[in-house]
């Protein structure tokens, strides 16, 4: 009866035991109660000595538990914001009670001067620093500078930018989590701020004074750092805090590293052809075109595709299967070129990469819409392997130094947002998008209704949809109208 548990029922389908029976009296029961339950009944029916577990039920049973240990995850941890609004971008601003009602989170803030202090009063443990700082060097090859010369730093300004910029990752490292070894008598800061997402405001009054944060945010989101393969972080760039819950609620169901990009720009078959003289092919001339995603700063080096599964394929691998190997091979398709000045004028380093693989993705963005809450859009798709020298040509009219994919989602025609992906982009709620390896859509779609979480826009196939069952009492016919209705009658999860 604990409405803050995520309730589901496996009724076996076997005549000599029945399960329907038993599972309808108690989804019944719940739906009376006013406690949504997920049921889970497989379609043929068993042998009552049959061990195997049907497949229907093996994909919804792993679903439920893949969105439930998502969303109990997240409970009592906290999103830590260093800074505030970024650029006046009132999308990013944070809101406190969708983090504490909906997520079971709390919202921690520290000014971005708390890092120049630790900096400055030497609260960071010097030894990681230092084994941090080597490796950097030895490992981050530094590409090529687009600055004018005029404000190009000097050799000698870059280096101390180097130890700069290392030396925040470590710290903001440390305000997430904490970390024991700090300095003697700084014990308040060993605790750290159990942040499980953290967001980085940088511009404009960070980034016009200090380096900017592209190789904290970047690296700390990587699967890897100086220590070897290890869990990434997520840290959202400008502080978006909805894109970095959008990525966590991804990195927690695949356990794989996330992109941050902007939406930046549609290119459609006749402007590339345009521009470039190719004729798009494949997945991109499926959708009628294609979406860059491209942003310095947070997205993760893995995906640049260079990564390959046992059949030859780009992959993100879940931050566990990563070997030294990959680390290498994302090391070696990665530059660290010096900061555009006119971006940021006090200068720091951006990856940059080209995504080279075709690789299955989901795009999500978390919106929050007045009067209405939050809302949920899902794109399914793939990156696209576009020839270089057309990509080249597209990625020199936008900035040529920050890591860029290219993006097509599966439009089949099934809302107007998916006749193309035109269309998607021109119903995409926001200027960021969270990116993850994988189909993953429908995953993401029954975490959302155990958040209470509406989805208003998808392109998932609707026998993968797997909801609460009392969620068909607010209609089957359209089954994104009920979601609102249930959503909004259920309300949200922690209020």
């Amino acid at each position: 009866m604990d409405k803050n548990t995520i309730k589901g029922v496996w009724g076996f389908n076997a005549t000599e035991r029945p399960g329907a029976v038993y599972l309808a009296s108690v989804l019944a029961a719940h739906a009376q109660k006013g406690l949504p339950a997920f049921g889970i009944y497989g379609k043929d029916v068993l042998d009552a000595d049959d061990m195997n577990m049907p497949a229907d039920v093996k994909e919804k049973l792993l679903r439920f538990a893949r969105a439930a240990v998502a969303a109990a995850t997240m409970r009592g941890k906290s999103y830590l914001q260093i800074g505030s609004i970024c650029m006046g971008i009132a999308g990013s601003t944070i809101n406190p009670e969708f983090i504490e009602e909906y997520l079971g989170m709390r919202v921690e803030s520290v000014d971005e001067v708390e890092i120049i202090r630790r900096m400055t009063e030497g609260i960071y443990d010097e030894e990681e620093f230092q084994k941090a700082l080597k490796w950097t060097k030895e490992k981050c090859k530094e590409g090529f500078d687009k600055n004018p010369e005029f404000v190009r730093k000097s050799d000698e300004q870059k280096e101390k930018d180097w130890e700069f910029t290392v030396k925040m990752m470590c710290i903001i490292k440390d305000l997430m989590n904490g970390n024991s070894k700090l300095p003697e008598g700084r014990e308040e800061e060993m605790v750290g701020h159990n942040a499980i997402v953290a967001g980085f405001q940088g511009q404009r009054q960070w980034t016009d004074f200090y380096p900017n944060a592209d190789f904290a945010e970047a690296m700390l989101n990587t699967s890897f750092d100086w220590n070897g393969a290890r869990e990434p972080y997520v840290l959202a760039t400008e502080n978006d805090t909805l894109n970095g819950i959008g990525m966590l609620f991804m990195k927690l169901l695949t356990n794989r590293p996330q992109m941050f990009a902007d939406v930046r720009t549609y290119w459609s078959a006749d402007s590339v052809k345009r521009v470039t003289g190719y004729d798009i092919e494949g997945v991109a001339k499926d959708a009628g075109g294609f979406i860059h995603l491209i942003n310095s700063g947070a997205c993760c080096l893995d995906a640049c595709g260079e990564v390959k599964d046992a059949d030859g394929n780009g992959v993100i691998k879940p931050w566990y299967d990563v070997t030294d190997g990959d680390i290498e091979k994302m090391l070696a398709a990665t530059t660290w070129n010096a900061a555009d000045n006119g971006y940021f004028r006090g200068g720091g380093f951006s990856s940059r990469f080209l995504t080279r693989a075709q690789m299955p993705a989901t795009m999500i963005r978390l919106n929050i819409v007045k009067g209405l809450g939050p809302v949920l859009q899902i794109a399914e798709g793939w990156t696209v392997n576009l020839p270089d020298e057309v990509s080249d040509i597209l990625w020199k009219r936008t900035d040529y130094t920050w890591p860029c994919t290219w993006f097509a989602p599966r439009c089949d025609g099934s809302s107007l947002a998916f006749k193309s992906a035109y269309d998607m982009m021109n119903n995409w709620g926001a200027n960021h998008g969270a990116i993850s390896y994988g189909h993953i859509g429908a995953d993401i779609i029954t975490m959302a209704s155990m958040l209470r979480i509406p989805v208003a826009m998808h392109n998932v196939p609707e026998e993968k949809i797997f909801r609460p069952a009392c969620w068909g009492a607010f209609g089957t016919k359209d089954l994104e109208g009920a979601d609102f209705r249930a959503c909004e009658n259920y309300g949200p999860l922690y209020k």
